[in-house]
């Protein structure tokens, strides 16, 4: 009997296992719906006005009127359109200047002064200067985004490969590969975590800038229309608008981490 009861544990144990990692994603809702909760008791309550901040069903019913009459769709399309061109510009030249400064001393001692100068530049300071050379177009608000995009990628990458280990680089000289071989089948690899991390940290950053790029010169997207919302004294707009730009940033952030993920490991 007693064997068959250790039998039993050992049998019952992995079978629990498996079902408890299943529900481990909806961890991250708990804290969001406790949040949801305290906000309507506080608005339910009085202790905030209606006025300054809606309760989370006159928020529901807002997007859910902008969804039916297809307006939401509009703006949020518009929206993800010009964070993929602007995050895809930024990445590339990211990739291009963190690589060119990890490799080389001379392109750092160059180049990384003026790039960490301007990385310390708000979104919004960019804004007249793009809209002076580049008008009201969708080029300003592309390019806009690229910078928020670049400067995380650019410094990761530059990071990770200035950190690459030695003796790889030791092995590929044993090998007798050439720079670009070595680039491509040592250094890269090697440096592949940090462009990664660097990539999440762009796409956050682009959503950023999308921001400040629809605020100041668009007439669609999710920005438009929680400047909108503020012309009309709307706060309804106002916070769905909110948390379209989170639950739009954090749908990008959680599919660059299972890309990371699949790359290279948790």
């Amino acid at each position: 009997m007693a064997t068959d009861a250790r039998t039993e544990s050992r049998t019952i144990g992995p079978v629990a296992l498996p079902s408890a990692e299943r529900f481990r994603p909806l961890l991250g809702l708990v804290v969001p719906a406790a949040l949801v909760v305290v906000w309507h008791l506080l608005v339910a309550s009085g202790a905030i006005s209606a006025y300054q901040l809606p309760t989370p069903l006159r928020v529901a019913k807002t997007l859910h009127g902008l969804a039916a009459s297809g307006e939401l769709w509009g703006h949020v399309a518009i929206t993800v359109q010009r964070v993929v061109l602007g995050a895809g510009l930024g990445v590339a030249v990211g990739t291009v200047f963190g690589t060119a400064t990890g490799l080389s001393r001379t392109a750092s001692d160059l180049l990384d002064p003026l790039l960490q100068s301007l990385k310390n530049i708000p979104s919004l300071a960019w804004v007249p200067l793009f809209l002076l050379w580049f008008g009201i177009g969708e080029t300003a608000k592309v390019l806009l985004i690229a910078v928020g995009a670049f400067f995380p990628v650019y410094l990761n990458l530059s990071t990770g490969i200035a950190a690459v280990d030695e003796e790889l680089l030791e092995v590929a000289e044993v090998y007798d590969l050439g720079r670009v071989e070595s680039l491509r089948r040592v250094v890269l690899p090697a440096a592949l975590p940090s462009l990664l991390v660097g990539v999440r940290g762009g796409v956050g950053l682009a959503w950023m800038f999308v921001v400040a790029a629809e605020l100041i010169a668009a007439s669609q997207g999710v920005g438009f229309l929680l400047s909108d919302g503020r012309t009309l004294a709307r706060p309804d707009i106002i916070v769905a608008s909110i948390l379209l730009f989170a639950f739009l940033g954090n749908c990008s952030d959680v599919a660059v981490k299972e890309v990371r993920d699949r790359v290279v490991g948790r």
